[in-house]
């Protein structure tokens, strides 16, 4: 079964950060075969200041959580606490559609 992290975040307010958590990122996400599903700024109700969602799909939910918990993604995620405000759900499943 697949693994997801389903991230909440804020608008963006360090670039520079955001930048060197996306260059960080890419080799990260190689690594864990991770895969960006969702992208959006769209519409969203019922949250606490997020603006943004992400949904990230893992081949399975202990690659989910070893990406997570990798040094390499701790030091990426410095940047990404720094470019904003996020909360990061880690869930498994399969989409329904």
């Amino acid at each position: 079964m697949s693994g997801y992290w389903i991230i909440f975040a804020s608008e963006v307010i360090d670039q520079e950060a955001q930048k060197e958590y996306g260059r960080l990122w890419g080799p990260i996400s190689e690594k864990y075969d991770a895969k960006i599903k969702v992208l959006d700024q769209g519409a969203l109700v019922e949250t606490q200041g997020s603006s943004r969602v992400l949904v990230v799909e893992f081949p399975s939910y202990s690659q989910a959580k070893a990406c997570y918990e990798d040094p390499a993604y701790v030091e990426a995620k410095s940047y990404a606490l720094r470019a904003a405000k996020r909360e990061v759900l880690i869930t498994e499943g399969e989409f329904a559609w």
